[in-house]
């Protein structure tokens, strides 16, 4: 049989409450799969907290307005719908939608997949010997002593590929992953066996670029001097091959751009080592190669692919106890004096910082001297305290702040007026046998299947694996029946560090970067602007020398990850965002501003490294 043209996979949603307006748009040109990814670790505590109010959710109710606008459009032309929007009740969205196109007069197939939901089975599970030890820090779960309401594993596309196969207009997901909502339909169209490593991976490179919708389209982007059309950038799309290549674009005549460093920095985004494990596969990111195919046309090809590992992730999120944040504004002079005044005072109204189960206190300087401006000469004392009772972090914490108001420092004022206590979640990353696990597919017609693990069907693909690289390997051995793999970057001779004169200027001269969370972890992707500085920054951003220029990194553990084939190094710092995004202190608690902040440190570089 001839081979099927490139499918068409758009993304309309990054998160959830990402642009609604976003599926309709996407209908505006031609496309063959809708997706829309909602589901991140803090959405799953998000959507724990709306089920309790009321058991009918659990779901992103975002996504029935969007698909309200499109469902007749997407049935007329025969548009395919993939979402991850079931969160933790895929089957109650499934029935809402089934309601919603009885609604509009239409008669649409729906599919929903479950299996996911490991909370059940968490005591069943350690029974068995399954310790669900934390992957940062090797904790077992027994050991956390805090009580778990959500986990769940993250799904492969093969579920998302049988619902389509049978029929299924909408497939509903809980927690897949995020590129299996590419994989799954790709897999689909293409006609796809497990056991073809290489189309696979390809389709997972192409997932990860446009899982977070326009940051690869210029959103979030290091140069912004590079996008000519500020409108708001239009939604990604990635045209999968049959071989898993894929060309990654926008439709005509949206705003933002598409180019080689687009989409370079959205494959850095929260990965950790090139070797990028997913549940049916993993996908080799320091194989690819990424070329300008056109105007908005970024060309991925290349990518290698080996077996799964027989594990999948699950994220668990445990109830931490309670939180609250207040933070003073402190102007002028004697900034650290005026501090002091205020940590002391607070402290001793409440009975010391002691009294709490954790208190964090942070001066952030804004301010400087002579500043001509009031605003120029803040700076800003944030206070923050946790403690299982929620009355103690209230607004006896907050109302105590404001005590201070005339028997302060001179100049007290506050950013918010007094907060009441939140409830905060503790991310545990864990893995389990992928057997341990069963997914199920709910087709239109009533009927369930179930959807084994890759790893459980080894026996049936001996020719694959045979020869296969492992999971984690990074010098890949050709896989029996595969494509070779196109020239780039790691065939090249390496470029020389240029020697001369030497300049000292802000690393972001250098490089784009693109940071963001991994749970308790944050990673900072860099890629070079040219060959010369990334040959410059190869041998000498070390990670001795990154914790010098992120000093918040000093005492943790930092991994560096060469992928010569996008020019790029990716830096993951284990801990910076502990216990995780509800958890942490820290005020970006996703360090996705911590690349932009490394970029505007100062080095010193030999000047014909500068390009910009």
């Amino acid at each position: 049989m001839p081979e099927r043209p490139p499918v068409r996979i758009a993304n309309c949603s990054g998160f959830y409450g990402d642009r609604v307006a976003a599926a309709r748009e996407m209908l505006a040109g031609p496309i063959d799969v809708l997706t829309g990814d909602y589901l991140a670790e803090l959405t799953m505590l998000i959507l724990w907290k709306a089920r309790r109010k009321d058991p009918s959710r659990g779901y992103a109710v975002t996504f029935l307005r969007q698909l309200e606008e499109v469902l007749g459009t997407c049935l007329e032309r025969g548009v395919k719908i993939v979402a991850n929007a079931g969160g933790l009740n895929p089957e109650g969205l499934a029935g809402q939608i089934t309601e919603l196109a009885a609604r509009l007069g239409l008669t649409a197939r729906v599919a929903y997949i479950t299996g996911d939901d490991l909370a059940p089975a968490i005591g069943d599970l350690q029974a068995a010997g399954h310790e669900l030890a934390n992957l940062d820090t090797g904790l077992p779960l027994a050991k956390a002593d805090l009580p778990v309401v959500t986990a769940n594993a993250y799904l492969g596309g093969w579920g998302i590929a049988t619902a389509l196969d049978a029929g299924a207009d909408i497939v509903v997901c809980p927690r897949v992953t995020d590129a299996s909502l590419v994989v799954g339909p790709a897999a689909w169209w293409h006609g796809w066996r497990r056991d073809d490593w290489n189309a696979l991976a390809g389709a997972v490179a192409a997932g990860h670029i446009i899982e977070c919708g326009p940051q690869a389209t210029g959103g979030n982007y290091s140069f912004p001097d590079e996008i000519t059309d500020r409108r708001y950038p239009g939604f990604p799309i990635a045209e999968v091959a049959a071989d898993g290549s894929s060309v990654i674009t926008k439709h005509e005549g949206t705003g933002g751009l598409v180019s080689v460093g687009t989409v370079t920095a959205q494959l850095l985004y929260e990965i950790g080592e090139p070797a990028y494990l997913n549940p049916d596969v993993v996908a080799h990111f320091d194989t690819m190669r990424v070329e300008q195919a056109g105007p908005h046309r970024v060309a991925v090809t290349g990518t290698r692919g080996s077996p799964p590992p027989d594990t999948l992730k699950v994220a668990l999120n445990m109830l931490g106890g309670y939180r609250n944040t207040m933070t003073m504004v402190i102007t002028g002079l004697d900034i650290e004096a005026k501090a002091e005044q205020a940590t002391t005072l607070l402290f001793g109204l409440l009975g010391g910082a002691e009294a709490f189960e954790e208190a964090d206190v942070r001066l952030l300087r804004f301010d400087r001297p002579d500043a001509p401006t009031n605003e120029q000469a803040t700076a800003h004392l944030r206070i923050t305290v946790k403690d299982q009772d929620e009355r103690k972090v209230g607004r006896a914490f907050s109302d105590a702040t404001f005590e201070l108001a005339l028997g302060g420092y001179a100049g007290f004022h506050t950013t918010t007026p007094p907060t009441a206590a939140s409830a905060f979640g503790v991310y545990w990353p864990a893995l389990v046998p992928a057997d341990a696990v069963t997914q199920q597919v709910h087709l239109p017609d009533g009927t369930c299947r179930d959807i084994p693990p890759t790893s459980a069907l080894e026996s049936a693909v001996p020719s694959a694996l045979e020869g296969a690289a492992s999971p984690r390997s990074t010098g890949l051995e050709p896989v029996p029946g595969a494509a070779p793999t196109p020239p780039g970057h790691t065939s090249d001779p390496p470029a020389k560090v240029p020697s001369g004169p030497q300049a000292r200027i802000p690393l972001g001269r250098l490089c784009g970067a693109r940071s963001g969370d991994k749970g308790g972890n944050a990673n900072v992707g860099l890629w070079a602007t040219s060959p010369a500085a990334y040959a410059w920054m190869r041998r000498h951003l070390t990670t001795d020398r990154f914790k010098e220029l992120l000093t918040e990194a000093a005492g943790l553990q930092v991994d560096r990850y060469e992928l010569p084939n996008l020019m790029a190094l990716n830096f993951v710092v284990h801990g910076l965002l502990a216990p995780g995004v509800s958890g942490t202190a820290r005020p970006d608690a996703q360090a996705k501003g911590l690349g932009e902040y490394l970029r505007s440190r100062v080095v010193t570089v030999p000047a014909g490294t500068i390009s910009r």
